[in-house]
């Protein structure tokens, strides 16, 4: 061994004294960044129909499949008391034709092992190769040929409705409403929001009417890319889309956009809130292919881009503030934005807001270090190269050139652009668009416990969760003689009664919901004893059971029974059924009255109820009416702690006791669950063997 390693060192030393000088690296000397690299973007071909449609080919032969990227070039429209109308259109747009129905068309599609989808501007569609004219016939049928069946616009008109219900309590989804609205105003084709209301204005006459207004040949550009070669695209181009007709297309003329004169602070008051959502925001005069592109796309990098940003690193890694902070700086035809962003807890709310703004005056008072900007460029010529693996890539670089005008060598010359950026252009780029004073700080959160220290960045306002101005919510003291006691026996006469509601003997509530588009069938049973049964069904399909008897508490997730301690078992029992409320003494539950809170705009009283285990859980009351309009409890989740809040609404009355038939349950992850009630049974039997547990 020893022998072996003399060997060794003899050889590195003959080595060492064999190489040249230059050999020898001064670390002391950072090396020059080298020269761009010359890129080679793939080829493309192309084509003009004489209806005007833009055809663009990529010949891609590695695979034997083919894709069809059709893009219609659609300005913002403004729509009024429908909103969502042109979202319908493009969803509608597939299903079903003049000659195939819905299930006629999807049964090809699946035939064919092809994928086809639609938006309001836009149709993909990608098969095997061998499939390339089945697929561009059933794609040429729905562009041109479609049916817009009544029926499917109600259902999606039902599930878009169910989406907004389950998202509108959610605080990202309140944040970008409400910076939709600030940044470019209620009547901005931008700032306009879909609503429940608005969806259900929609009529097939709208869908038709954007249809005929806008899906035409000469606002159109079509990518192929795949296994085919133009003439052999061109040839089917010509044979299934030459008839599709040209016409004019309306201009928008789409308002200037700028960014308030002061910076002001917009709280949306969450009262569930554990945390605050919390967005830095104005819009910005940056459109594609403007010599300032490629800089902002550098500086937004340095400012909050991705995990080495400094917003992340200041926000999380330096301060703990939050799981992630990021920016982002876009152009758009015809207005751009700046939004910074930061989930953050209640108390550090004011110093992460401070933090930001900071980082965001920094970048434009403070020339960024060489070692960063590169790292920085190193970044973005690396994300640009790996995409050009993709011959999608190539062609949407072909129809952004044509659609904004662009140089023809613009991508060509991407990554030398991207070298040459120095660090006076990332300081005056961001002076150009990094405007901490002129931008409006939207909060989600509990305003009570955040607004106090806030006044300091700018003048607070008040907005609902649809961003139009309400005056700071002034919450009623609580009386002072008043007990969670009281509260309590006020609902249960506000629901009938406890000598009404002890009459029923049997209870069975039929409900429905749906999620992600899949109808659910849910079925209670309870009886006056205790016993509970609940089971949820999909697609025909138990997904979810719970049985409570005398006995034992058994929940089954997709017919494998979950595990419960005993504490659980008894939550369980405890909130399972109809009025809790009605078990607190015999599950020895104490009750506190600790404030007033609104609910959806309503006043309620709140009572935190304490299991024996420690375990607690809210529960909010009408002040007017008594009725209980929610329940919440925080959990702990990877992000930190978070409220997860179940409401009650449409109370109606069935002999004599009110029911709530509209329940929003959350599932996590921000998204809820609206179960409606079909029907409620009392007193009519149930079958027993349901409370049985195998």
């Amino acid at each position: 061994m020893i022998r072996f390693m003399k060997h060794i060192l003899f050889t590195a030393s003959l080595v060492a004294l064999t190489l040249p000088a230059f050999a020898q690296l001064d670390r002391s000397q950072k090396p020059e960044p080298g020269p761009a690299p010359e890129i080679q973007l793939g080829d493309y071909e192309s084509f003009t129909l004489d209806n005007g449609l833009q055809v663009f080919v990529v010949e891609n032969n590695k695979l034997p499949r083919v894709a069809f990227s059709l893009l219609i070039d659609i300005d913002p429209q403004t729509e009024g008391d429908k909103a969502g109308y042109i979202d319908l259109a493009g969803q509608l747009l597939k299903r079903g034709t003049e000659t195939k129905s819905k299930e006629e068309l999807d049964e090809a599609i699946d035939f064919m092992g092809a994928s086809l989808s639609t938006s309001a501007n836009s149709i993909y569609a990608s098969s095997l190769s061998r499939h390339t004219e089945n697929l561009l016939e059933i794609m040429a049928d729905v562009l041109l040929n479609p049916a817009f069946p009544e029926d499917e616009l109600e259902k999606l008109k039902k599930q878009t409705i169910s989406g907004i219900t389950s998202s509108e309590d959610d605080a990202d989804y309140i944040l970008r409403n409400v910076s939709r609205v600030l940044v470019y105003g209620e009547s901005h084709p931008y700032g306009e929001l879909t609503t429940k209301e608005s969806v259900e204005q929609v009529s097939i006459e709208d869908i038709k009417a954007y249809y005929d207004a806008y899906f035409k040949p000469n606002n159109a550009y079509l990518a192929i890319v795949g296994d085919i070669n133009k003439a052999d695209a061109e040839k089917l181009i010509r044979q299934h889309l030459e008839k599709w007709e040209q016409g004019d297309v309306k201009q928008t003329d789409v308002p200037e956009i700028k960014a308030p004169e002061a910076t002001t602070v917009t709280i949306v008051d969450r009262p569930s809130s554990v945390q605050s959502n919390v967005r830095v925001t104005y819009p910005v005069s940056l459109q594609p292919g403007d010599e300032d592109v490629i800089k902002a796309r550098i500086t937004n990098q340095i400012l909050g881009g991705g995990a080495s940003g400094r917003l992340f690193t200041n926000l999380r890694e330096t301060y703990g503030y939050t799981y992630g902070s990021y920016s982002s700086l876009s152009s758009d035809k015809f207005v751009g934005s700046f939004a910074a962003s930061a989930n953050v807890r209640n108390e550090v709310t004011d110093s992460a807001v401070y933090q930001m703004l900071y980082e965001l005056d920094r970048i434009s008072s403070e020339p960024v270090e060489e070692d960063e900007l590169q790292a920085v460029k190193n970044n973005v010529s690396g994300s640009f190269a790996r995409s050009l693996e993709s011959p999608q890539t190539v062609a949407s670089f072909a129809i952004n050139t044509a659609r904004y005008n662009l140089p023809e060598d613009y991508y060509q010359n991407y990554l030398k652009n991207v070298e040459s950026v120095t660090a006076e252009d990332v300081k005056a780029t961001a002076e150009k668009f990094i405007k901490p004073g002129n931008a409006h700080i939207i909060i989600v959160g509990k305003a009570a416990d955040i607004e106090d220290n806030l006044s300091q960045f700018g003048e607070i306002k008040y907005a609902d969760k649809y961003g139009k101005p309400k005056e700071k919510n002034t919450t009623a003291a609580l009386p002072d003689d008043l007990t969670a006691e009281e509260v309590i026996s006020a609902y249960i006469t506000a629901v009938g009664g406890e000598e009404q509601i002890k009459k029923i003997n049997d209870l069975k509530i039929t409900s429905s919901a749906t999620i992600q588009g899949t109808a659910l069938e849910i079925l209670q049973l309870m009886k006056n004893d205790g016993r509970y049964f609940q089971s949820i069904q999909a697609m025909g399909m138990e997904v979810s059971k719970t049985v409570i008897n005398d006995e034992e508490v058994a929940v089954y997730q997709q017919g494998q029974k979950v595990p419960m301690d005993e504490e659980a078992m008894k939550e369980t029992a405890l909130t399972a059924g109809f009025m809790p409320e009605l078990k607190f003494d015999a599950y020895e539950v104490a009750t506190e009255l600790t404030g007033i809170e609104d609910v959806e705009g309503e006043s309620a009283y709140i009572i935190e109820a304490t299991m024996p285990s420690g375990s607690k859980f809210k529960s909010y009351y009408s002040v007017d009416s008594g009725l209980k309009l929610r329940e919440s409890r925080e959990v702990e989740t990877p992000q930190g702690n978070m409220s997860l809040s179940t409401d009650f609404t449409d109370y109606r009355e069935v002999e004599g006791v009110m029911f709530p038939y509209t329940t929003s349950l959350p599932l996590g992850g921000n998204q809820k669950l609206v179960a409606e009630i079909a029907e409620v049974e009392i007193n009519a039997g149930v079958d027993e063997s349901k409370f049985e547990i195998q």
